[in-house]
Order: C-alpha cells, then sequence, then structure tokens
C-alpha cells in the first residue's frame, strides 16, 4: 500500500456514426427520452452471467418509466471502430457532476459519458433531501460557511468552503435555468427546508424526490446537445496513463461494453471522474449497486493521491425493513433512505419504549450533525440489543407530511405503515464517502489530464463529516469550476491517436475459460464480496479502535489473497476482465484505503470515532493523504492491468 502521511498538501475530425434504437425506459424519469451510443439489442439483456459481461436479471417494469432513444455520435467517428473511440473529453459517471461538466465542456469538443448502468442510476437519483445554498436574505455565506466547518469537525479547506457557499447560489439557478422544478411556496419563493447541522432553512428541494429531478432536467439538456455521445451499460476498468517529464497524463480509460461484452477503449485528452462513492463495501447502504468504489480505486491504480477514506458517512435513518408491519419478500439491492429533512421538519427520534433519547446526547437533539446522530443510534441499539430505533413525524399536519414526503409516505406505505399516524423504524447505514480522489479548486488532481467531481473527489469541503444536502452542492460548484482548465488542458495536450495501440488490451474470460470454471469463480466472488463487506461493518464501522482495526487489515488481506489464489488456479489470467470481477478488485481496493487512513487517524474527529482515542487532538487536525508509492503492491486489486507507459 502507498504511503500513509498526514497533511493537506483535441482530436478532431469529420465523419458519422450509425445509430440505431433501444426502447429501455429510466426509473422515475417520466416523459424523458435520450439518445445512447451503442448497438444495443434488448432482447439479450439478461441472457449472459453479469460476471461476463452482461446485465443481471431482467429488467423489471418497476424500473421501465421512460424511452430511451439511441444517440448520435460525435464527429470523430473517422479515428472509431467498435473497440476503440476518440472524444476531446471523456466523462465516466452519469450523475449531477458528470452531466452538468459535460454540457459546458461539449460547448468546446467532442464529449463522451460513460455510465455504468442506465444513465439516470447513480447517487444523484437518489439523493432525496436537496441542494444547500444560501438563497433567504436573512442568511448569509458566512453562516452556510459556519455550518459546514462545525459540522466538518473543523477539518474542511477553508477556502474550498468559502468558494462552495460563494458561487453555490449561481449553480442552482441555472439548473432552474435549465428545467429543474423545485417546491415553491404559497408566496410563489422557493421553498427553503432546513435539515441537521443548518442554522438556517436553505434546502432547495422537489418534495422528497431532489435528486431524481436534478437527473431529470440534466438527461434532457444532454438528450438536446448533438455533441455529447452517450455510453450506457459501459463499466469502467482502468485508467490509461503514461510518464512524461517526470509528470503522469491520463489519456482516457479502458471499458467493458455490457451489451457487446467486448472491451471498449476511450481515447481522450481530458478525463472526468465522476463514478460516485463505495458504500458497497459495507453489508448495508443507502447507495445503489453502482457504487462499488471504481473511480477511487482506478485513480489510486494510476497514482492519484488519495486522502481523508476514513470518514464514512452512515446515514443515521435508512428504512428499517425489519421493523415493517409488512416485511419485503426478497432484501432490497440497497437501503431506502429516510431524509435528513424528515428530522429537519419536527421528526423526533425514540428507541422502542418510546423514549425519545436524543437530548442525552447533543444539546441540538435530533438536528445535530448525522456523524452525533448515527453514533447516538448505534449506542441505543448495543445498549438495548434492538435491531432499530422509530423516527416519529405523526404529531404533524397529515397533508404537510404527504406534501413534504410523498416517496417516503407511498413506499412506507406499501409495508402496511402509514407515517402520518405511525413512527417509521430508522437504522443506520454508509451512505457517502466523504474521501476521496485529491482535488484542487479546480477539480485537478496530480495526474495530468484526469478531474474529478462529486463524491469521487475529495475537495476538502466536507472536512470529518458532510453537513446534510451539501453534497449536490458541491457536486454543482466543481463540475463547474473544472470546466476551464479541462479546456485549456484539451487545446494544449498533443492529440496522438497511435498512443491507443501501445498499451495492452485487456481480454474477456468467456472465450478461454469452461462454463464450470466461470461458474465457480461467479460464485467464489459473491462470497468474497459478501464476507468483506461482513468485516467492514463488524470491524470498520461506526464505532471502531486499533485492535479492530488491524483484525480488519490482517482478514482482509487474508481474503483478497484466497480469492485471487483461487481465481488464478480455475485458469484467471492477470490481463482478464469481467464486471464481479473488477467491482471485487475495486471493492478490495478501497476497503484497504479506509482500513489503513483509520489506523493513521489516532483521534476521534467527525466520523472516524475510535475507542482507543476518543477525544480531539488539535495537533492532528490535518487531513490523512495516501500519496503513491514506489513500488505498487502486488495484488491483482492495487495493479492496474496496463503497465504505465513513457511518453515522448
Amino acid at each position: 500500500m502507498a504511503n500513509l502521511t498526514n497533511g493537506f498538501v483535441s482530436l478532431h475530425c469529420a465523419g458519422a456514426m450509425h445509430v440505431d434504437k433501444g426502447h429501455m425506459q429510466a426509473s422515475g424519469l417520466p416523459f424523458l427520452s435520450f439518445r445512447r451510443c451503442s448497438q444495443l439489442d434488448i432482447s439479450r439483456l439478461g441472457s449472459v452471467p453479469r460476471f461476463m459481461g452482461a446485465k443481471s436479471a431482467t429488467v423489471s417494469l418497476h424500473y421501465v418509466r421512460h424511452r430511451i432513444s439511441a444517440i448520435r455520435a460525435s464527429t470523430l467517428s473517422c479515428l472509431q471502430d467498435d473497440t476503440t473511440k476518440f472524444f476531446d473529453f471523456v466523462v465516466i459517471g452519469s450523475g449531477v457532476a458528470g452531466l452538468r461538466y459535460a454540457l459546458e465542456v461539449s460547448k468546446h469538443g467532442s464529449v463522451a459519458i460513460i455510465t455504468k448502468a442506465e444513465p439516470y442510476e447513480s447517487n444523484t437519483n437518489y439523493a432525496q433531501g436537496g441542494v444547500s445554498a444560501v438563497l433567504c436574505p436573512s442568511d448569509s455565506v458566512e453562516s452556510h460557511m459556519e455550518d459546514t466547518i462545525v459540522a466538518g469537525a473543523y477539518l474542511c479547506d477553508e477556502e474550498t468552503v468559502r468558494v462552495v457557499c460563494t458561487e453555490g447560489p449561481e449553480r442552482v439557478k441555472e439548473l432552474i435555468a435549465m428545467g429543474a422544478s423545485f417546491d415553491h411556496g404559497e408566496d410563489g419563493r422557493l421553498h427553503l427546508a432546513r435539515e441537521g447541522g443548518h442554522s438556517h432553512n436553505r434546502i432547495v428541494h422537489s418534495a422528497d424526490m431532489t435528486g431524481r429531478e436534478i437527473e431529470r432536467a440534466l438527461l434532457q439538456a444532454v438528450d438536446n446537445d448533438d455533441n455529447i455521445s452517450l455510453f450506457g451499460h459501459h463499466f469502467a476498468i482502468d485508467l490509461l496513463t503514461c510518464q512524461k517529464n517526470g509528470e503522469i497524463y491520463c489519456y482516457g480509460v479502458d471499458s467493458i461494453d455490457i451489451e457487446t461484452q467486448k472491451v471498449v477503449r476511450f481515447i481522450s485528452k481530458v478525463t472526468l471522474l465522476a463514478s460516485g462513492g463505495v458504500g458497497h463495501i459495507y453489508p448495508t447502504t443507502t447507495n445503489p449497486l453502482v457504487a462499488t468504489g471504481d473511480g477511487i480505486a482506478m485513480s489510486h491504480r494510476a497514482q492519484a493521491v488519495i486522502s481523508n477514506m476514513e470518514f464514512v458517512q452512515f446515514h443515521p435513518t435508512a428504512l428499517s425493513d425489519e421493523g415493517l408491519p409488512i416485511k419485503p419478500k426478497t432484501r432490497r439491492e440497497n437501503a431506502f433512505l429516510i431524509t435528513e429533512a424528515v428530522r429537519g421538519d419536527g421528526g423526533i427520534l425514540y428507541n422502542q419504549s418510546m423514549e425519545r433519547f436524543m437530548p442525552m446526547y447533543d444539546d441540538r437533539a435530533e438536528l445535530a450533525p448525522r456523524d452525533v446522530v448515527a453514533r447516538s443510534i448505534d449506542d441505543q441499539l448495543k445498549k438495548r440489543r434492538e435491531n432499530y430505533v422509530l423516527l416519529d413525524i405523526s404529531h404533524k399536519p397529515r397533508e404537510k407530511v404527504l406534501a413534504h414526503f410523498p416517496n417516503i409516505a407511498a413506499e412506507c406505505l406499501r409495508y402496511g405503515l402509514d407515517i402520518t399516524r405511525q413512527p417509521i423504524p430508522v437504522v443506520p447505514a454508509a451512505h457517502y464517502m466523504c474521501g476521496g480522489v485529491r482535488a484542487g479548486l479546480q477539480g485537478e488532481t496530480n495526474v495530468k489530464g484526469l478531474y474529478v467531481a462529486g463524491e469521487v473527489a475529495c475537495t476538502g469541503l466536507h472536512g470529518a463529516n458532510r453537513l446534510a444536502s451539501n453534497s449536490l452542492l458541491e457536486a454543482l460548484v466543481f463540475a463547474r469550476r473544472a470546466v476551464q482548465p479541462s479546456i485549456d488542458h484539451m487545446l494544449d495536450a498533443d492529440g496522438d491517436a497511435s498512443l491507443a495501440a501501445r498499451w495492452a488490451r485487456p481480454t474477456l474470460p468467456w472465450s478461454s475459460l469452461g462454463d464450470g470454471a466461470l461458474a465457480d469463480i461467479v460464485e467464489r466472488t459473491r462470497q468474497s464480496r459478501t464476507e468483506l463487506q461482513s468485516v467492514m461493518w463488524e470491524y470498520v464501522g461506526i464505532v471502531r479502535s486499533t485492535g479492530r482495526l488491524k483484525q480488519a487489515e490482517w482478514k482482509i488481506g487474508d481474503l483478497e489473497s484466497e480469492w485471487e489464489e483461487f481465481l488464478f488456479r480455475r485458469g484467471w489470467k492477470p490481463t482478464m476482465v469481467g464486471i464481479e470481477a473488477c467491482e471485487m478488485r475495486n471493492l478490495f481496493c478501497c476497503a484497504k484505503l479506509v482500513v489503513k487512513s483509520a489506523l493513521a487517524r489516532r483521534e476521534s474527529r467527525g466520523l472516524h470515532f475510535t475507542e482507543d482515542f476518543p477525544y480531539l487532538e488539535e495537533s492532528r487536525r490535518k487531513p490523512t493523504v495516501i500519496f503513491p508509492a514506489a513500488v505498487q503492491e502486488l495484488t491483482w486489486s492495487s495493479k492496474p492491468l496496463q503497465r504505465q507507459l513513457q511518453c515522448k
């Protein structure tokens, strides 16, 4: 593993690509169609094991709500074939950060958006609460800054906080101008909600489905932009890098086309990572299945600097299926979030004896920051040996509850619970990674040509704990700030098409491994994933200790070694790739980064609480930074598939 120290220290050408039409619809995004750059045979969905590059299972009608039509290609297709594509900009991820950035840089060049599943399937789409911004005369940038820094346990980068809080209102106004619809009060002004940790009402929202509405507006704008090509069901494997004059440059990414089962190479002058977080290193998370830490792991293997990985935010209130009157028939792929705004609107937390407990832990009670509330709930559950607590909003007017939280009300009612009359069973779940790829004020990284925005980035805004509804805000601000330096880099960069052939091509396993070997590898990978998640929850959860962290380090190392040995015994080669194997590789990489960072922080600050060092230590008020190591680890998870080139 890399060292740990403390201290926060154009490919133009003409041509046209043939497009054909797909006919899938996206969850929760009605009346929206958009183009896709893919030769898609819908009848083949679900027919091939996901490990080999196909989308698993059948497509539920619950997720089929709007039409996808094929996307028109960029003008670079004279250099392109089925397996190599050239663009000025490549964006990895289709959440708010990736889409907002793409819409700006497309004015200056061709853009490919690579997304792992359907374009709407991102953490953005699941964001309920809203976007925090100073839009009320009684509020101020200084107040928003103070709330952010206090929530972040004084580890936030003050300059970053000022930039985000200052530029945030303009970014929200841009969304509105693009067609995003937010809730308004009876006076016709934006309805501003309040959430935990905020001293003012400053949360712009669309009922309890804000992320979905933002995603809808941005995808619609992307659909109308002929210079953006959207590649759905393309899984990013590794960044393509070379070293020149002592610095590392990024020239794109290799991916698996899940529909055609081909490795597709994207060559670009600029790459933006907006791939989301790492929620699925834990067994219970509010994140969608795509959140397996791919961007952070790829960046680490490409020798980008990583920071603050110990600060995993556990949302205090995910719906507890165990406490519902009618139990779901199958286990959820991701926990259903009960937004912070429920507590902001007056929701009260009780244990199962209907005893209110938050005032015992913090003077701010239910409006304390998330780390405080999550630890308080965790303490109640352990002391009382219970599996969930209760969040009650039923004392508020029924019409107000249903107007503000229609999605939550509908989901609970599916399982026999009326939130206007009964308390909601809730439990903490992994929710947000405050650390990630270390970024400057323009989203730049130490790898030239590689920019980051959104949850994959560590900008210094969140410090040791994210303030509620600051994540969408950060994504919007940094997506916009990365635009001009990206354009400058694109114009200055050399466009060497011959680079595409210089990296070795990853291979897919189906052509050389038998069905039996593949089936065994699939099953073993699933087992290893479950075991890793259990280790992370048991030893690297809400409350930690040095002993348990060291046990986690040892257990994860053994688990990784055993998994890799099994793969190679069954005929797997180091150059082989598959969706489940690559996700497992990334989960191992990110889990180790979290554990290493947690062991390095010998104090309790924000989201990182350790029983051995239960107090803040002023001398340790510095971010944890993981620098690239001179000698890379020998495990498959920690090495890029392609060797780093030496460029002229």
